[in-house]
C-alpha cells in the first residue's frame, strides 16, 4: 500500500478515509526524520534548523537552544487576523500538513506528526484567521494558528463547528498532552501551501458540480424562452473544438431530448437568440476548461512537498523554493474569473426571462402593479455580479517585499483563495436564483413538456418550491433552489438517467 495521490473529485472521501494511510506516512517520517538527527551531529550549519529564519538565517543558533527555536517560530508568526477560516477547509489544511510530511522529505519528528494526526483523528480542529499570508514562505502565519494547537496553546472548533475552545481545554478532554516541539519541526509545520490548497482544492471540488448545475439551469432557461436549440448542433462544435465547448454543447443537446417546448416553436421563423443563450456552449465550456487547468494544477500542489528546507533521502537537506504560491495564484484567480462568468451570462438569462418574451408575462408573474413578480432577484443577481467583478481583480498580480527584503516576491495567493470562495458563494447565489426564475417561467408553458433532462430539474424545483401567483418571501425560495445547487443529488440523477450528460 502506497501513500495515496489525491485528486479533487474524489477528495471529501480521501478525507474520509485519512485513518487508513497514517501508518504509511509513519514510515516516510522516520526516514527522513533519521537523516535530520545524523544532520545534528555533524556540527554543520543547516538552514531553519540550527539557524535563525529569513533575514536572520546567517544567525547559527546553538544546540541547546534548538526547541526554543522552533517553538519561538510558531508562535512569532501566528499573527493571522480576520474571520476564521471556514471549519471543513482548515481540517482539510490539517490532513494536507499530515499528507505533505507523510511524503517523508521534511524531517519533521515522530512526536510532532504523531500529534498532527490525533488532532484529525479526534476531530480537534484549528481555528485559523484568513489573513495574514503572503503566499510565500508560504502560508506562514495560518499554518501557525493551525500548529499552535499542537503545543497546547490557540482555540478549536467545537464539535458542532458553531463556536471556539481553548485548544488546552480540547486537549484535555481527549486525554492528549500538549507536546515539544524538536529541531527543524516548527518550520515544517508552518512551511508551505496548505492554506492555499485547501481553499483551492474545497472550492474546485465544488465547481466540478457547480459548472454541470449551470448546463441544467441554463437549458431550463432556454427551454422557457422557448430558444433555439440550432447553436448546439455537433457540427458547429466540432468545427472549433475547445473540450468544454464540446462538453456543454452535447449537455444542452441531453437535456433537451424528448421536448415538447421544442417541437411546439420548431417552425417559428427566429433567426438568432441573445448571446446568452446562443453562447452557453462557448461561455460555460471556457468556464470548464479553465477550471480543468486549476484542478491540474492543484493536483500536482496537492501531491507535492512545498515546505523548506528539503530533506532528500540521498542525506542532503537542502533549502529551496517549493513555498512559492505563485502557481496557486494564477489558478486561483483563474478560476474565480471563470466561475464569475457563470454568474454574469446567469444574470443576463434572467433578465430575458422577466421581460415578457414569446407568451411569458412581464416579470413572470400575470397580475403586476399590485405584485412586483421576480422583478427584485434579478437586482441581488445584478448586484452580486458587480461585486465579483471587484473580486476577480487577480491578487497575483501583486507583490510586497518582506522580511527586510530577503523574500522580496511573494505570490499573493491565499487573497487568490479567500476571494475565490466568495466568488463561488455568489456564483451559487446567482444560478440559484435564475433556477428559481426559469421554474416560474417553464410554469407558462404547461402543459407542453421540455426535455427529458430540464423536466426533472423543474420537477425538482416544483418539489420544494410552488408556482408564485402573487409575491411572497423569494428570498426563501432562492435559500431552497441553493441547496439544490449544493447538493449532488440532481447531478447524479441527471448522470444516471441521461447517458453521456458530464
Amino acid at each position: 500500500m502506497t501513500v495515496p495521490y489525491l485528486k479533487i473529485a474524489t477528495l471529501s472521501k480521501a478525507l474520509e478515509k485519512g485513518n487508513q494511510y497514517f501508518d504509511i506516512y509513519r514510515d516516510n517520517v522516520k526516514r527522513s526524520r533519521a537523516v535530520v538527527e545524523k544532520a545534528l551531529q555533524d556540527g554543520k550549519t543547516y538552514y531553519g534548523i540550527n539557524t535563525g529564519f529569513g533575514i536572520l538565517a546567517n544567525k547559527r543558533i546553538p544546540s541547546d537552544q534548538l526547541v526554543q527555536l522552533q517553538r519561538n517560530l510558531v508562535l512569532s508568526h501566528a499573527v493571522g487576523v480576520g474571520s476564521f477560516i471556514p471549519k471543513e477547509i482548515s481540517q482539510l489544511m490539517l490532513f494536507l500538513k499530515i499528507h505533505g510530511l507523510g511524503l517523508g522529505f521534511s524531517g519533521v519528528s515522530l512526536s510532532t506528526f504523531d500529534q498532527l494526526i490525533k488532532l484529525f483523528s479526534k476531530n480537534i480542529i484549528p481555528a485559523i484567521r484568513s489573513k495574514g499570508s503572503l503566499g510565500a514562505s508560504g502560508d506562514l502565519a495560518p499554518l501557525s494558528h493551525m500548529s499552535l494547537p499542537l503545543i497546547g496553546l490557540g482555540a478549536v472548533w467545537n464539535d458542532q463547528g458553531f463556536c471556539r475552545i481553548a485548544a488546552a481545554e480540547a486537549l484535555n478532554r481527549n486525554n492528549i498532552s500538549p507536546i515539544q516541539l524538536q529541531a527543524k519541526d516548527g518550520l515544517a509545520l508552518i512551511n508551505g501551501t496548505q492554506m492555499m490548497s485547501a481553499y483551492g482544492a474545497y472550492i474546485l471540488e465544488r465547481a466540478l458540480r457547480l459548472v454541470k448545475y449551470a448546463d441544467i439551469i441554463a437549458t431550463m432557461s432556454l427551454e422557457a424562452i422557448q430558444g433555439s436549440a440550432k447553436p448546439f448542433d455537433s457540427r458547429i462544435h466540432d468545427i472549433r473544438p475547445h473540450e468544454g465547448q464540446k462538453t456543454v454543447a452535447k449537455n444542452v443537446r441531453l437535456l433537451l431530448d424528448q421536448s415538447e417546448i421544442l417541437e411546439s416553436h420548431r417552425q417559428c421563423g427566429k433567426v438568432q437568440d441573445p448571446y446568452s443563450l446562443r453562447c452557453v456552449p462557448q461561455v460555460h465550456g471556457a468556464t470548464r476548461d479553465a477550471i480543468n487547468y486549476a484542478v491540474k494544477t492543484l493536483e500536482i500542489e496537492l501531491n507535492s512537498v512545498t515546505d523548506n528546507p528539503l530533506v532528500l533521502p540521498d542525506g542532503d537537506i537542502i533549502s529551496g523554493g517549493n513555498f512559492h504560491g505563485q502557481p496557486l495564484a494564477f489558478a486561483m484567480d483563474f478560476a474565480a474569473i471563470a466561475l464569475a462568468e457563470l454568474a454574469s451570462i446567469s444574470e443576463r438569462r434572467i433578465y430575458l426571462l422577466l421581460e415578457g418574451h414569446d407568451g411569458l408575462p412581464t416579470l413572470l408573474m400575470k397580475d403586476t402593479g399590485l405584485n412586483s413578480g421576480f422583478m427584485i432577484p434579478q437586482y441581488t443577481a445584478a448586484s452580486i455580479v458587480s461585486e465579483n467583478k471587484v473580486l476577480c481583480h487577480p491578487a497575483s498580480v501583486d507583490s510586497i517585499p518582506s522580511s527586510l527584503g530577503q523574500e522580496d516576491h511573494v505570490s499573493m495567493g491565499s487573497i487568490s483563495a479567500t476571494k475565490l470562495l466568495e466568488v463561488f458563494k455568489n456564483v451559487e447565489c446567482v444560478l440559484s436564483i435564475e433556477m428559481l426564475v426559469a421554474a416560474q417561467a417553464l410554469d407558462f408553458r404547461l402543459p407542453l413538456k421540455p426535455g427529458k433532462g430540464v423536466q426533472l430539474a423543474f420537477k425538482t424545483v416544483r418539489d420544494k418550491v410552488s408556482h408564485r401567483h402573487e409575491d411572497d418571501l423569494f428570498h426563501h425560495d432562492m435559500e431552497i433552489c441553493r441547496d439544490i445547487i449544493s447538493s449532488d443529488n440532481l447531478v447524479d440523477k441527471l448522470e444516471e438517467q441521461i447517458k453521456g450528460f458530464s
